[in-house]
């Protein structure tokens, strides 16, 4: 059995290791593979994984041999899986591996919004302390978070589990989500989207993304936030009109925004929202723990094995 792994680097950079999947066939991985050259590498592979690489319907039709597709991720938009079905390819994905990392990074971008750790960090080592009259001094406004409202919008296992870390916080937590009535949860009261912008301390966007959402964040329901709200963003980059969003920050219409995904990755050298006021951007690292990512690689090698043994898991589509 052929294996070709498109882009196997940001999974395993070499703290992981790939035996486990080169157990089950013969095994090619590649750290990156340009869009031009992910037919010719996968020729011949009855196997074919990827996180990143589009694998889209013109490439499906150039590989015979092809039987399987692994998504060494949860988002699976990088696959033309209407393309797949066709032609009898199982594809599968790995869901809710970075559920506790997604949830923690969420809360590492909030509480460096609101308490500034980074920043305090950085003036003491660069003397201010040392040189400061007072045994106490603060570089920007300090938030605390009890009584705070959180916002989330889309509630699966990630939004579920970043409420719970607000309630321990002792935050006010609303949520917009289609399924309620499922998704019950002690604490948590459900509402509609507007309401979640309009009286929000801090809205988080924890939903998929799809052709409904694509840039539903932008200029008119910014303006619908209080002008000391926050917005962060943990799931999708292309959720989100950037340039509205860096016109929102710099122009004071809301107060700030912690980011770990951006409409492209990596993001072009002009995008307004490097630098835009009080903008954290992150290089999309929520996923990246390395517990979270061995989760990821044992839960690539069990799809692939299902498969193998005639059961397939995680199909998507079924």
């Amino acid at each position: 059995m052929k294996i070709v792994v498109l882009d196997g680097y940001a999974l395993q950079p070499g703290d992981l290791s790939w035996d486990a999947l080169g157990s089950l066939g013969t095994l090619t991985v590649h750290d990156r593979t340009a869009p031009a050259d992910v037919a010719a590498r996968a020729l011949g592979a009855e196997i074919l994984l990827t996180n990143k690489s589009l694998i889209p319907a013109s490439v499906i039709h150039q590989l015979p041999a092809l039987r399987y597709i692994g998504v060494m991720a949860t988002g699976y938009n990088v696959v033309d899986v209407a393309a797949a079905r066709a032609k009898g390819i199982i594809v599968s994905n790995v869901p809710a591996y970075s559920t506790a990392s997604v949830a923690q990074l969420t809360f590492s971008l909030i509480l460096e919004l609101c308490q500034g750790v980074g920043l305090h960090a950085d003036s003491v080592r660069n003397g201010d302390w040392a040189a400061c009259p007072d045994f106490s001094y603060w570089k920007m406004p300090l938030t605390e978070l009890s009584g705070k409202t959180l916002a989330i919008i889309g509630f699966g296992q990630i939004g579920q589990a970043v409420a719970r870390i607000a309630l321990a916080f002792g935050m006010r937590v609303i949520v917009s989500h289609k399924h309620p009535e499922r998704d019950r949860m002690e604490g948590v009261t459900f509402t509609d989207q507007a309401t979640c912008f309009r009286e929000a301390d801090i809205v988080s966007l924890h939903c998929p993304l799809n052709e409904a959402n694509k840039g539903f964040v932008n200029a008119v329901l910014l303006a619908t936030m209080r002008p000391s709200a926050m917005l962060i963003n943990t799931s999708r980059g292309p959720l989100i009109n950037e340039q509205d969003l860096a016109d929102a920050l710099n122009n004071g219409v809301i107060a700030g925004a912690g980011l770990d995904v951006l409409s492209v990755e990596p993001p072009s050298a002009d995008n307004p929202l490097l630098t835009a006021r009080n903008c954290y951007v992150t290089p999309h690292i929520a996923w990246a723990t390395r517990e979270a990512r061995s989760r990821l690689m044992n839960k690539v090698v069990e799809n692939v094995k299902a498969f193998l043994d005639g059961v397939p898991q995680n199909v998507i589509g079924g």
